[in-house]
């Protein structure tokens, strides 16, 4: 009964150990080798559990005289990464004892069952190849029919040939729970077969150690793609299928003017960043595929190109409300009513005849109406007041009515004849300003007029 409890305190601590390690990422391992049991460094080499320092040294590895070698595959370790560097180990061994130190005896069995928790340094040291590791545990072995529990500890070495094949050698030292048992060394020798990782995407880059699990890609970039083959994975790739450039994310600069091609306007002609990498040739802020005039300097809002002035007068055509007839600045382009115009349009204005006590203009008075027209157009956005005067001869009243209607009466002829309308107004001031003497026949016929004024 209690060798069962014993093995049943081994059986709890192996599930202990393989059950906290199972996930699909966890790579299991089977070794299959030879093992060498020594009962000589341990003592007198009848299990009474004292370790002689003087010979722990000097006979460990006096394997002619000391140790019974199986030499046919006979341990089996079946082994787990718990992650961090540690493995969970269960194995089984069988032996042939001839010697019990310097005791022969004759072929007794010896079983044993064992495990362990097994430290890597491979990750500590950043190796792929050589894997030294310490182990510690719990076994419990048969000799002869009789057992006994045994703690245990270890040290070996992986050297990996691959990645899933390894040369391993471990020993270790298995002390007796009971001062009954015997203490005893265990060496082995075997191959290890590493397997049980998943690789989804099937690219050699086992899924925990993949960044990209589910596309296949390369070692390199830790099992990455890298579609475009620029050294720049995909997953950093701004343009994964185009070769780019390490400075812009994996995309290309195919004009080669610092702007990646995805935010360049202009991908195959050098430009400016301010035009988003396309060429402004004159400098005018303006991009040159926008640009009118790209080798002449020009507002955006006239598409890169000058404003014209086409009557030269010093006023840009935008600004100039008389754009085909040179004016002066101050009358936003258009050329000034002078003195002597003014003049002239009086001049035309007072041989203006209508019938007698009536508002129609007479048929002589058409040529001066012409004449006034045509200086008229010569000022498009000037303004004029057509005014009508009488002599004092008559009511005021009836005179008031009387020139405003044959101010009026000039007004309409002017509109009617390609006068803006909205440049013209009349009004008529009948005896109220006479320019002569209404004492006399030429003083009352000069005050019998109409004139066409600037309106101020």
């Amino acid at each position: 009964m209690k060798h069962l409890g014993k093995l049943t305190f081994i059986m709890m601590f192996v599930f202990a150990i393989t059950a906290y390690a199972q996930t699909k990422d966890n790579p299991w391992a089977v070794s299959v080798g030879t093992n060498a049991i020594d009962f000589y460094p341990t003592g007198n080499g009848v299990g009474e559990g004292t370790i002689s320092s003087e010979h722990i040294f000097d006979e460990l590895f006096n394997a002619a005289d000391h140790w019974n070698i199986m030499p046919s595959f006979s341990k089996v370790t079946v082994g787990r990464y718990l992650g961090e560097g540690f493995n969970a180990q269960f194995g089984g061994s069988v032996n042939k004892i001839t010697d019990m130190g310097d005791i022969a005896v004759d072929d007794l069995a010896y079983y044993s069952v064992d495990a362990a928790v097994q430290y890597s340094f491979m990750e500590l040291f950043n190796t792929k190849v050589v894997d030294p590791f310490l182990s510690a545990g719990v076994g419990y072995y048969w000799l002869d029919g009789n057992g006994d529990a045994t703690f245990n500890g270890g040290a070996g070495i992986n050297f990996w040939m691959t990645d899933n094949i390894a040369l391993t050698l471990d020993s270790s030292y298995k002390a007796a729970f009971e001062d009954s048992g015997v203490n005893h060394f265990q060496h082995a020798v075997g191959v290890k077969l590493g397997f049980g990782g998943t690789d989804t995407d099937g690219d050699g880059v086992y899924d925990k150690e993949d960044e990209c699990p589910e596309t296949p890609g390369l070692k390199e970039f830790n099992g990455c793609p890298d579609s475009d083959g620029d050294g720049i994975p995909d997953k950093e790739d701004e343009c994964p299928n185009t070769p780019g450039l390490p400075e812009f994310n994996g995309c290309p600069d195919t004009d080669g003017d610092g702007i990646p091609d995805p935010q360049d306007e202009c991908p195959e002609v050098a430009g400016t960043k301010a035009m988003n990498g396309c060429p402004d040739a004159d400098g005018d802020g303006v991009a040159d595929h926008n640009d009118d005039c790209p080798n002449e300097k020009g507002p955006k809002e006239n598409n890169g190109c000058p404003w014209p002035d086409t009557d030269g007068d010093g006023v840009l055509d935008k600004d100039d409300m008389c754009p085909d007839v040179a004016g002066t600045k101050a009358n936003n382009g258009c050329p000034e009513v002078s003195d002597e115009v003014q003049k002239e349009l009086n001049d035309y204005a007072k041989t203006i005849n209508f019938a007698t006590g009536k508002t129609t203009i007479t048929k002589d008075s058409e040529e001066a109406l012409d004449a006034i027209i045509a200086i008229l157009d010569e000022y498009p956005n000037a303004k004029f007041t057509v005014e009508g005067h009488t002599d004092s001869v008559g009511s005021a009243k009836n005179n008031m009515e009387l020139s405003d209607a044959r101010a009026l009466s000039v007004k309409n002829f002017l509109v009617e004849n390609g006068v803006d309308e909205f440049r013209l107004s009349s009004k008529g001031y009948g005896e109220t300003k006479p320019i002569k003497s209404n004492n006399t026949r030429s003083g009352r016929a000069a005050n019998r007029r109409v004139e066409i004024n600037l309106a101020k």
